[in-house]
């Protein structure tokens, strides 16, 4: 590095390992804070920064492999790519056909207007749906006098917590698959607490999430707080595709400071020369001042597991799932169905191989070409691990299968994409925050060395982002405490 600090001493950069976003935010943080010493450096093992956010346009259609939109009720991913010059590119959803279905049998049938994951906020829409039977009505209406349960319980799974409040049939009909489509999560293993705790709140405060709903529509907040997918009209995306996020902090980072297919083999704490060493797979060294691993957490567990194997198993306890994200474009007439919604979602008891549709021409402008339409298919996950495990032609056979028994879709598709994701979606299952805390307790042992990402505080764009930026100020603040102390 050619960066040299006022004193003439040539500081020591911090390694950001990992180019995903949280990678990219973080050293983009870094770089941008004034009166830092150290030079950042960002190490990706791919070809390709941006990680599990690809975008690709092929005659016309924007195809995403990975996250599409973001939520605004989370300001950081807005902020950022406003930050950066992205403002013009942000556009929202198309107003008309803002609902989703759900399979039932072999219909779609809308989700009840209102019904934000789980908490109705208007009831008349969810007793006149065909998706519930009488008897799973009466039994949501039974969370209107349903006792609350004690704090002093400890952690509960989403399908504990929605059993209890809702009854069974709104778990598997209406709860698991909209928050299936969110986590690719078995909710009989999610934390609620961890990936949905304002109704945990709901419930603490108002004993009932039927009550709460009504009172907070009635004040006009965001029922789903920081986590719904249901209300449309709160999601963002860019114009360009959601690659143009980290292409855009990857171009504002330092000259050489981003190295693509550099993988990373190991980090550790060197005494003799008071400073972390990152070793490269290609034999070289890396002296560093601070150390970021923003990988997932059993890739991070691996890089420490020969310097603190306690920290490596505390990592490797955060459990991941692995998808299959498949893009297919239609001419216009070869489906059936009117797609006069966003997607459709499917619950694990309709014993079907995809989690849920994705009308993607319907959900965003300029997605694909007149008389076409686009869509994503989202396949595997926790509940269906198997089905990663197909090739490419199985996959696309399968969806094709279920594309045409479910909307009609006849014939050769124009195009398929497969994009995988393997091992990349952390499972926030029960325990989970008392495993990042034992994660965090342990890292306080090692000071300089930082993770972020995806797994500890959040799933979503948003939260990647804001986990990154908390991370640059940690790593900040620990810079200039030692130079404190070096100039003491």
């Amino acid at each position: 590095m050619s960066t040299i600090s006022r004193d003439g001493v040539k500081p020591f950069p911090v390694v950001v390992v990992g180019g995903g976003l949280s990678g990219l935010a973080t050293a983009y943080r870094l770089s941008a804070v004034g009166g830092l010493r150290s030079a950042v450096v960002v190490l990706e093992a791919k070809d390709r920064a941006g990680g599990a956010i690809w975008t690709e346009r092929v005659e016309g259609f924007v195809l995403e492999g990975g996250a599409d939109s973001f939520i605004t009720t989370k300001p950081w991913a807005v902020e950022l790519c406003r930050e950066l010059g992205l403002g013009d590119e942000l556009m929202g959803t198309q107003p008309a056909h803002r609902r989703s279905f759900v399979v039932r049998g072999q219909r779609l049938v809308p989700v009840p207007e209102g019904f934000v994951l789980m908490a109705p906020t208007r009831l008349l829409p969810v007793l006149a749906s065909p998706i519930l039977s009488w008897r799973g009505k009466v039994r949501l209406l039974l969370d209107l006098i349903w006792p609350r349960r004690g704090d002093e319980q400890g952690d509960e799974s989403l399908a504990s917590f929605a059993r209890r409040r809702l009854g069974r049939e709104v778990l598997e009909r209406l709860v698991q698959p909209l928050v299936g489509g969110i986590y690719t999560a078995d909710p009989n293993e999610l934390s609620v607490a961890a990936t949905l705790p304002q109704f945990v709140e709901m419930e603490r405060r108002h004993g009932s999430l039927i009550r709460a709903a009504w009172r907070q529509a009635r004040i006009g907040s965001a029922v789903e707080g920081e986590s719904s997918g249901a209300r449309y009209g709160l999601f963002l995306t860019l114009r360009g595709g959601m690659e143009t996020l980290p292409r855009a902090l990857a171009a504002r980072l330092p000259e050489g400071a981003m190295r693509l297919s550099t993988p990373v083999r190991r980090v550790e704490w060197v005494e003799r020369l008071g400073r972390w060493v990152v070793e490269l797979f290609d034999g070289g060294e890396i002296e560093a001042s601070a150390v970021v691993l923003a990988t997932e957490a059993h890739a991070a567990a691996r890089l420490v597991d020969g310097y603190d194997p306690v920290l490596a198993q505390r990592l490797r306890e955060i459990p991941y799932a692995s998808s299959i994200v498949v893009n297919l474009a239609y001419a216009r007439d070869a489906v059936a169905h009117p797609l006069d919604g966003f997607g459709v979602v499917v619950p694990a008891v309709e014993g079907r191989s995809i989690l849920a549709v994705s009308f993607t021409s319907v959900k965003f402008a300029d997605r694909a070409p007149a008389g076409t339409v686009l869509m994503r298919v989202f396949v595997g996950g926790a509940m269906q691990p198997a089905l990663f495990d197909l090739d490419d032609d199985q996959v696309e056979q399968l969806v094709r299968r279920e594309l045409a028994e479910l909307i009609g879709a006849r014939g050769e598709p124009l195009l398929v994409r497969v994009a995988r994701h393997r091992r990349s979606m952390p499972q926030y299952t029960v325990g989970h925050a008392a495993r990042v805390a034992a994660i965090r307790d342990r890292l306080r042992a090692h000071p300089g060395l930082f993770v972020t990402g995806n797994a500890f505080d959040g799933v979503g764009v948003p939260d990647c982002i804001r986990s990154a930026e908390a991370t640059a100020e940690a790593v900040v603040a620990y810079l200039r405490g030692r130079a404190q102390i070096a100039a003491a």
